[in-house]
């Protein structure tokens, strides 16, 4: 099972992402977290101690890595065809809750298009991770995802559009979704969070009925959240307790029964 987690900075798909890789965990699979978003912080919501975490590197920025894939010698001209699976081994890392992470990062260029060495690792280890492995994999995405490509997005199983009761995130999410369903996922859905009053959920259940978006759960505002976020802890140490981290594996539930 390949699952993205996806939605506007600040909506909390972090937290999404982390918990549900932890969940699938305790359920005795075995489990890849992908951080790629620009601000990576899944480390922290899997437990790694904010020192630690602060010296992981995202793939992305790893040059003499990038360049001993990609260089040829010449000028100009990218090797591209390249194993990736030693990346996974040597720089994913186990994360006190039973999942490897692996902090993979984003690539920003001047043209959408273009293929300089860093986009071309990226990708292609993407690829690799949603089509070639074999155990569950739970990404933490950017904003967008037109960089995956037609081909590799097509491999993901589920993906989970964040939103929170804001008209800008909703309406992102919307975007999200229609960009999403053309590139050919089958299992998309939306799952609102942050959720303080029973209108704000109402709200979010309005929004996506009346844009036809399948919405798979609600996440409730927790204090305990904001607590572990302001004290760079995971907010699984209150797993028990945690609204929000009860409704996220409620969520999970629901996905073992979709895949």
């Amino acid at each position: 099972m390949k699952i993205a987690v996806s939605g506007k900075g600040g909506v909390g798909k972090t937290l999404v992402a982390g918990v549900l890789a932890e969940f699938f965990a305790q359920k005795g699979f075995t489990v890849l977290a992908i951080d790629a978003d620009p601000s990576p912080n899944l480390a922290l919501t899997l437990g790694i101690p904010v020192e630690e975490a602060s010296r992981i590197a995202p793939i992305s920025e790893n040059n003499p890595l990038i360049e001993s894939k990609t260089q040829t010698g010449l000028p100009g001209v990218l090797n591209l065809s390249f194993t990736v699976e030693d990346i996974i081994d040597q720089f994913s890392v186990k994360t006190p809750y039973a999942v490897s992470l692996l902090v993979m990062g984003t690539v920003r260029s001047a043209g959408g298009g273009c293929m300089c060495p860093a986009n071309a690792v990226i990708r292609a280890l993407l690829h690799h991770l949603l089509v070639r492995r074999k155990e569950i994999v739970v990404i933490d995405m950017e904003a967008g995802i037109e960089h995956m490509g037609r081909g590799t997005v097509e491999q993901v199983d589920s993906m989970l559009i964040v939103a929170d009761s804001s008209m800008k995130s909703m309406e992102i999410a919307k975007g999200l979704y229609r960009l999403t369903k053309d590139l050919g996922i089958k299992k998309i859905f939306m799952v609102g969070n942050k959720l303080a009053k029973p209108e704000e959920s109402k709200l979010i259940e309005n929004f996506a009925k009346k844009n036809d978006i399948p919405l798979l759960g609600l996440v409730p505002y927790d204090e305990q959240v904001i607590k572990a976020d302001m004290n760079g802890e995971t907010p699984l140490q209150y797993a028990e307790t945690s609204e929000s981290v009860i409704a996220i594996r409620k969520i999970g539930e629901e996905l073992l029964k979709l895949s």
